[in-house]
């Protein structure tokens, strides 16, 4: 196990060996760090030598500009300079929540960044201010529609984060497609197929193959096939793709342009990143704080008493397992799969950094 400190300051160490201030430096750690300790750690550590190897084929600006492309009191668009979404994602959040804080509610759209860590980092953020937090980004086209035979849009996360008052706050984090690429990748490392329903090879046939992503084939949308729903899973991640990328102007669906080597470029579309979409809405825009805090403890507390199934699992609210999750990593430590070590031993080495082997 490695303690959350060691690990940190080793994140912080790379992203600073790459060229970010060391308040940067910081923020980017803390994101990384954040999913290790709420166990989404395929979006974690396990990233770091993907951004390194972005800053190598100078696919990424360390000092990126942040600009404010076009604004109203309530919206705004930016242009992240081709920087880490590291760095450019907490900015936008923080103005969607300063346009909230005057206008109700707050909506940013981002061009021109990539891959931003766990969408769930953000919207919490708003939790501070007892706002509604929603955070959006659209990713490599790895996932087939409804119907095609190859990827064209990503695993696009969607998280909302909402105050409640003696309850723990709700947060939905999760991946509008059935499995996350990072989770597929971990099946591929550890030697293992998938569940059936997850994959397709590249004539659109399912199958189990956790290498099949390297040889041309998909991730299947969410429900699979129309008998199960599948179009509503293409639906939800076509929602993700249009406000992260479509309002924004960055690549959308298809032209994106891959962030992975064994992803081929199938649009050979001007670079223009990867999309975010950020919102912010202050909860006394409509009711205030008390009533609506009170309203949620409510909510929660009746799904939490929802009878289960033969008396087996309860309902579990989201953010629950997460939570739970930090309080006890940051307790007992953090263990690292093989990939993730693997990964980190090998950026070590690239920056002589000490990475201790446990």
């Amino acid at each position: 196990m490695y303690s959350y400190s060691y690990l940190f300051d080793f994140t912080q160490s790379v992203f600073e060996k790459m060229g970010l201030s060391t308040g940067e430096a910081r923020q980017a750690a803390d994101i990384l760090m954040r999913a290790e300790l709420r166990n989404i750690s395929t979006h974690g550590l396990v990233r770091l030598p993907e951004y390194v190897r972005l800053w190598q084929d100078k696919r990424i600006t360390v000092t990126p500009e942040f600009v404010v492309v076009h604004e109203t009191p309530s919206t705004a668009l930016v242009d992240g300079g081709k920087g880490l979404g590291l760095i450019t994602a907490p900015k936008a959040m923080n103005l969607a929540i300063e346009k909230a804080k005057t206008a109700g509610t707050g909506w940013v759209a981002v061009r021109n960044s990539y891959h931003f860590g766990i969408a769930g980092y953000y919207a919490m953020k708003a939790l501070e201010h007892d706002m509604i937090g929603i955070t959006m980004t659209n990713t490599n086209p790895l996932v087939a529609p409804t119907y095609s035979k190859y990827g064209m849009l990503g695993t696009n996360p969607i998280a909302v984060a909402i105050p409640a008052g003696e309850e723990p706050p709700f947060v939905a984090d999760f991946a509008t497609s059935p499995v996350s690429r990072g989770k597929v990748d971990v099946f591929e490392s550890e030697g293992k197929d998938t569940p059936d329903g997850l994959l397709q090879d590249n004539q659109g046939s399912p199958t189990i193959d956790s290498s099949i992503l390297r040889n041309g084939g998909a991730l299947r949308t969410l429900g699979g096939d129309m008998a199960h729903g599948g179009h509503k899973g293409f639906c939800l991640t076509s929602i993700v793709d249009i406000f992260s990328a479509v309002f924004s102007g960055a690549n959308f669906g298809p032209t994106v342009v891959p962030t992975l080597g064994y992803v081929k470029d199938k649009a050979g579309a001007e670079d223009n990143g990867i999309g975010h979409f950020f919102g912010a809405m202050r909860i006394d825009a409509f009711q205030t704080a008390a009533e609506f805090k009170a309203g949620m403890d409510k909510w929660i507390r009746t799904f939490r008493e929802a009878e289960p199934v033969d008396g087996k699992e309860r309902v579990i609210i989201p953010g629950d397992p997460e939570r739970k999750s930090e309080a006890k990593k940051m307790k007992e430590g953090i263990a690292l799969s093989k990939k993730s070590l693997d990964g980190l031993k090998n950026v070590a080495g690239i920056f002589e950094i000490p990475f201790e082997v446990l």
